[in-house]
C-alpha cells in the first residue's frame, strides 16, 4: 500500500488524476472503476482541464460505477448517473455506450445486479477502481455488517449514511433508503484500487480502517488485503496514520 499526504484538497485532487491519467495513457482501452460524492470532484476537474488542454483521452476508456440510488431516473438532479455526467462524462471524449452506471428505475432490481456483475465480468475485471470511504467505513455503498457481502447487491442505507447524504436533497425524507452497489468481491479484484479521503471529519475512520482490524463493521478495512492500494487523502484526514507511512505529495 502507497499512501500519498497532500496539503490540502486541491493537492490531494491533482495527484489523485495524476494516477488516473497516468491508468490512461498507459492503456487507453482501460476499465475504469469510478465513485460519486463530494471527494471525487477535484479529481473529476482535473480531469476534465488535462483533457480540455489535450494532455489526456478517454475515447477507448470504458468505465463502471460503484453504484445508484434505486428509484431514482438517470435524469434526477440527484442520481449517480446524473453526477457522473455533469463532472465528468459530458466534458470528456468517453463514448456514452463505454459507461456503465446500475439502473435505479429497474423493474427486478436483484436481476440488475445479476446482469451488472456479467458487464464487470465481461470486461475482464476493472483496471483502476476509484474510491472514496463514507463517515462509516463504508465503500461504494457496502455498509457495516457482519460479513462482507460479496456481488452486487441491493443495500439498505444506514441512517448515519442517509445523514451525510440529505444535504443533496431538499429533505430527509427525500433522501432513497435503497441502492443498488457494487460488491466487495469486484473491489477486489480490480488490478489497483485507489482510494481519496479528505477532511478532519474522515481521520478517525481512516485510521480504523487501514490500522485497525479486517472487519465487516469497517468495510473499507478489507482492503488491507488488497495487493496494489493507493491512497491520496490531505493531511486533516490522514494526520492519525504513522507519520513513516506517509509520502508527501508534491
Amino acid at each position: 500500500m502507497r499512501i500519498y499526504a497532500c496539503a490540502d484538497y486541491r493537492t490531494m485532487s491533482r495527484q489523485a488524476a495524476n494516477i488516473i491519467s497516468a491508468q490512461v495513457i498507459f492503456k487507453p482501452d482501460c476499465i475504469l472503476g469510478l465513485a460519486t460524492g463530494s471527494t471525487p470532484i477535484g479529481t473529476y476537474a482535473q480531469l476534465v482541464e488535462w483533457y480540455k488542454k489535450g494532455d489526456l483521452s478517454f475515447a477507448e476508456v470504458r468505465s463502471v460505477n460503484l453504484d445508484e440510488y434505486l428509484g431514482l431516473a438517470p435524469d434526477h438532479i440527484q442520481s449517480y448517473r446524473y453526477f457522473m455526467q455533469k463532472n465528468l462524462f459530458d466534458h470528456v471524449d468517453i463514448k456514452p455506450e463505454n459507461t456503465n452506471v446500475p439502473n435505479g428505475l429497474a423493474e427486478d432490481p436483484e436481476a440488475e445486479c445479476r446482469r451488472y456483475d456479467r458487464i464487470i465480468e465481461g470486461f475482464g475485471g476493472v483496471d483502476l477502481q476509484l474510491l472514496g470511504m463514507g463517515h462509516n467505513g463504508h465503500i461504494g455503498f457496502n455498509e457495516p455488517s457482519n460479513a462482507f457481502p460479496t456481488d452486487t447487491h441491493v443495500v439498505e442505507l444506514t441512517h448515519s449514511t442517509i445523514e451525510a447524504n440529505k444535504r443533496f436533497f431538499a429533505s430527509e425524507a427525500d433522501v432513497p433508503h435503497k441502492a443498488l452497489t457494487m460488491g466487495v468481491r469486484s473491489i477486489l479484484q480490480a488490478k489497483a484500487v485507489l482510494m481519496v479521503v479528505s477532511g478532519a471529519d474522515k481521520a478517525e475512520v481512516v485510521h480504523k480502517a487501514f490500522c485497525g482490524p479486517v472487519t465487516p463493521e469497517v468495510p473499507a478495512s478489507i482492503l488491507q488485503l488488497h495487493r496494489n492500494v493507493i491512497l491520496v487523502g490531505d493531511m486533516e484526514a490522514l494526520h492519525l496514520l504513522p507519520k513513516e507511512v506517509l509520502h508527501l505529495c508534491d
